[in-house]
């Protein structure tokens, strides 16, 4: 990864809202990465993700449902980042 987009990451939603969760240390607390480690999307929510993904690879998306699917991207990008930063914070705890 170069400086660029080190720099990109740490500016982008996802980054700056998992700081505030880690009060800009480096690691959360153990009641919050575990409480974040339970956060998901509903089952749902994954069919519905499923269904705009099927239908955007067949161009067959209205402007509304394009953007539906970006903002899933979006918060899946964003919980993948906090279940990265909740397991990396237990493995820290776990090693000191």
């Amino acid at each position: 990864m170069n400086a660029r987009t080190k720099s990109h990451l740490k500016t982008t939603e996802a980054g700056i809202f998992g700081r505030i969760l880690t009060n800009c240390k480096e690691v959360m607390t153990h009641e919050l990465s575990r409480y974040v480690l339970t956060l998901g999307f509903s089952d749902a929510e994954q069919a519905r993700m499923q269904d705009l993904a099927t239908r955007n690879q067949e161009n067959n998306l209205s402007a509304d449902e394009r953007q539906e699917l970006m903002n899933y991207v979006r918060a899946g990008h964003l919980l993948a980042l906090l279940h990265s930063k909740a397991r990396k914070s237990l493995k820290k705890r776990r090693v000191s």
